[in-house]
């Protein structure tokens, strides 16, 4: 018999246990090794049995036991104490209340409120909502962020069934399970109104339909996390399944996942503001595109609430906006038709809104092909800063998306980038931690090359040890559920050896993440892991799209390998991927293994959570990797580039990878002293720790986004809203005039002189211009002379600009001139040009406007 409804009954606590609900609805315990300690006291066994998770923990300690802790006068003791260490983490200033009062008193303040927008979060395996490295680095961003004290508030979906519970078939087919999630049972709060009833927000649809959801919060330590769930009675039945399951469903589930995150979120947060009373957001940044439609609401609410013209609302949204793109190909981006979108927005969502022309709407997300809306176009079009996400993917994002700035050199595209960093609390180990003074803090990285190698060498061992364990703990369990028994199994106790040097792989299946590139050559490969003297051990983990049946393809090769009697004692696939393995896999991996097609990998954070545990990188030069790669913290996989057979490509650089594992990677590993440690090895594991630990930490990374992105946004923003809007307005009229005169505006003529007949290295070109600016007045126009190397068709290179100092003029003729310094020998050239100009633009290239001579 099959129940009606499932929910969680949790304990109720005894007066002097209250604190203990406190530290558990608080994530914070996610990264503090001594609140989980304190946990996993109120009863070992259930501890163990409900997998850590204290809510659950707290749904099946006995009655018998709370009544017992509440006597104890020793766990009362450490309750006490944990729960007053929490008050003082939330309460106290950290390094954002000090740059705030910096800031405050030099005249540049900084933002009271930053929304972050993200599908999916990735805080912990207790709150399962997230696919893969987009989410935990969202919920490693929410949790530096505490860390710092910046005041982000997050906001997402609650996604009812998650993403996927992954396991394998007997023939190793990837099968997909969505167990349902109950909110009472997660360490979740739903929000009230004053009357208590369930908050609900609301966003109207086509046919009179409307969506409403209820919005629940997650504290993440400093941080609240707003997610919105559909999954309400109020709800039709389309509309109860919006929030079903992370990336699920067809175009029209897609849109509505996007049109509730985006616009709902706005809605949710102000009704979070309204009822809080904390400060509405300075600055909105949206995490990919999925959440871009934040933007269409905020220009919704300025058209209605305050009497803008759209273009007005435009600039004011655009100064307060940063968007952060993920994708390195255009594949990867959101899609959706064109005409869908002008019939969910225009009969629902903007129905009743007549001063936001649908036209215009479908503008923001226009590309090559005219029946699409694409999201990053939006994204791009709605933030007035944007970002990649390291140094390679920003390169290769100006590159991807130059067309929406035409005229304009790859280079010059307004998007900069922000390298990825990773939560170190969240994953250093434990003992890792124990060789500094037990903090993860800069001090640990800077203290590490005092660590005697002996201890360093047993910190390695021991955490080998735990991913062995846990190998054959999960390997038994997958068994078991493809259908073998306890009595077929006995050979899983002896699977990877603690003394064996072991390989991670382990991240989302797509094609070009090149999951099998290490079986291009089976027979090398199982030379590798049995060889007598040096052997390796390599496991492997990872979850192909529900959709994705070439990646599903690919898992099942791996396993089919993983199975052979042969190998299987030093090579496994382990399903279900999650926060819960990547710990044991992150500590225990001597090396971590990246093979993407470059430069397809955006950033790739795996790699970096390794190596603060001490795990060498192998990995193509893709992602963080190509810009953080020393040749003393791992090694590089030689590229093929250029070359165009793709199975050619994959066959010289998976050779690459068995020399570099034969000849350099498992010799220093293997080559030891007479004390039986590898000097050499350890020397690496020290540089490795100290030279990229402050580096790549998530405080890094958030820090970076305050100081560069947060920061000016909000400064931008106080331009543009103070006043009553009067720079939004000033901003759209001479947006409107100079869109209105920009054909008529021509670099007339163009000379030069002070070279003579030989140009020589050191002399100085004087250019001089006259430009008819087409009815627009000088202060709306920037003049530059553009110079560099020029190749055989003229075109330049290496692309430098000064600006042109006025002249006088004569009409509408405006005359310029410069110096150009001749500073590089070779072929030589320069140009003219003219570019909008305006105070409140962050570029002049952000406009996509230019003519040149």
């Amino acid at each position: 018999m099959r129940a009606l409804r499932r929910f969680t009954v949790r304990a109720k606590l005894p007066e002097p246990l209250a604190p203990l609900g406190e530290l558990v609805m608080n994530l914070r315990w996610s990264w503090n090794p001594p609140t989980v300690d304190l946990f996993a006291s109120v009863d070992p066994k259930v501890w163990e049995q409900v997998r850590q998770d204290p809510v659950r923990l707290l749904g099946e300690v006995s009655g018998q036991r709370l009544e017992a802790l509440a006597a104890d006068g020793d766990f009362l003791a450490r309750l006490n104490a944990s729960h007053a260490e929490l008050q003082r983490y939330l309460t106290e200033p950290r390094w954002y209340q000090e740059q705030a009062q910096a800031g405050a008193d030099s005249g540049q303040p900084l933002p009271a409120s930053i929304a972050y927008f993200s599908p999916e979060f990735g805080i912990t395996e207790v709150l399962p909502q997230y696919s893969g490295g987009l989410g935990i680095l969202a919920g490693d961003h929410l949790k530096a962020a505490s860390d710092l004290g910046a005041p982000i508030v997050g906001v997402g979906l609650l996604y009812r069934s998650g993403y996927f519970s992954q396991s394998l078939t007997a023939d190793g087919w990837q099968a997909e399970h969505y167990p349902p999630l109950d909110p009472h049972g997660l360490p979740l709060q739903r929000l009230a109104d004053a009357d208590g009833s369930p908050l609900r927000i609301s966003v109207n649809l086509p046919e009179n339909r409307v969506l409403h959801a209820h919005v629940w919060k997650a504290q993440v330590g400093r941080v609240p996390l707003l997610l919105l769930d559909s999954d309400i009675e109020d709800n039709g039945p389309t509309e109860r399944h919006v929030t079903d399951r992370l990336y699920g469903g067809g175009a029209d589930h897609r849109l509505l996942q996007e049109i509730l995150l985006g616009v709902g979120g706005v809605r949710a947060l102000r009704a979070y503001a309204a009822q809080t009373g904390e400060a509405a957001p300075e600055v909105f940044h949206t995490n990919e595109g999925h959440a871009g439609f934040l933007g269409v609401e905020r220009i919704r609410e300025l058209v209605q609430g305050s009497g803008l013209t759209f273009d007005q609302a435009l600039h004011a949204v655009r100064a307060g906006t940063v968007f952060t793109t993920h994708t390195p190909v255009p594949a990867g981006i959101d899609r959706f038709s064109r005409d869908l979108i002008a019939h969910v927005f225009g009969a629902g969502v903007l129905a009743d809104v007549p001063g936001i022309p649908i036209d215009r709407l479908l503008a923001l997300g226009a590309e090559d092909d005219p029946g699409v809306f694409n999201m990053a176009h939006m994204g791009l079009r709605l933030g007035q800063r944007a970002n990649g996400v390291s140094m390679l993917h920003g390169d290769v994002s100006r590159h991807m998306f130059n067309g929406l700035w035409p005229g304009f050199e790859s280079n010059e595209v307004p998007i900069t980038s922000v390298t990825n960093g990773v939560h170190a609390p969240t994953w250093v180990a434990r003992e890792t931690a124990a060789l500094g003074a037990g903090q993860v803090n800069d001090d640990l990285w800077a203290s590490i090359g005092q660590v005697p190698g002996e201890q360093l060498w047993q910190t390695r061992r021991t955490l080998r040890a735990k991913l062995v364990g846990e190998v054959r703990r999960r390997l038994r369990e997958s068994s078991l559920r493809r259908g073998h028994t306890d009595a077929e199994l006995g050979w899983v106790d002896s699977v990877f050896d603690p003394d064996v040097l072991t390989i991670g792989f382990a991240r989302r299946v797509p094609s070009y993440k090149r999951l099998t590139l290490m079986l291009r050559d089976p027979d090398r490969l199982r030379s590798l892991l049995l060889d007598a003297e040096r052997p390796l051990q390599i496991v492997i983990a990872g979850k192909s799209h529900p959709a994705d049946e070439g990646g599903k393809m690919l898992i099942q090769q791996m396993v089919r390998f993983t199975d052979d009697p042969a190998v299987r004692n030093r090579i496994v696939f382990l399903p279900d991927y999650d926060i819960g393995m990547a710990r044991y896999l992150y500590w225990g991996c001597d090396v971590w293994l990246n093979n993407p097609l470059r430069p397809l990998e955006a950033c790739g954070t795996s790699g970096m959570k390794a190596s603060l545990n001490g795990g060498l990188n192998l990995s193509i030069r893709d992602g963080w990797w190509d810009e953080m790669y020393d040749g003393e913290n791992g090694w590089a996989i030689p590229t093929a580039d250029g070359v165009i057979d793709p199975d050619r490509r994959d066959d010289l650089e998976a050779a690459a990878f068995y020399d570099l594992l034969s000849t350099h990677v498992r010799t220093l590993f293997y080559d030891r002293g007479e004390d039986g440690i590898p000097a050499r090895w350890l020397e690496m594991v020290r540089h490795t720790l100290s030279s990229l630990g402050p580096k790549l930490t998530a405080t890094r990374m958030v820090s970076d986004y305050v100081e560069r992105l947060y920061a000016p946004a909000a400064r931008s923003s106080a331009k543009v809203l103070a006043d009553d809007f009067a720079g939004a307005r000033r901003l759209a009229e001479w947006r409107g005039r100079v869109a209105e005169h920009w054909n008529g505006v021509k670099v007339a003529h163009v000379e030069s002189s002070g070279i003579g007949d030989t140009p020589e290295l050191g002399a100085t070109v004087n250019v001089r211009a006259e430009v008819n600016l087409g009815g627009l007045t000088p202060d709306a126009v920037s003049v530059q002379a553009c110079y560099g190397t020029v190749d055989l068709d003229d075109v330049l290179h290496d692309v430098h600009t000064v600006p042109m100092r006025p002249l006088g003029n004569g009409g509408d003729t405006y005359r310029y001139e410069a110096d150009i310094p001749l500073e590089q020998a070779g072929p030589f050239g320069y140009t003219v040009r003219v570019l909008p100009h305006h105070e409140l633009l962050t570029d002049p290239v952000e406009l996509g406007l230019v003519t040149t001579a």
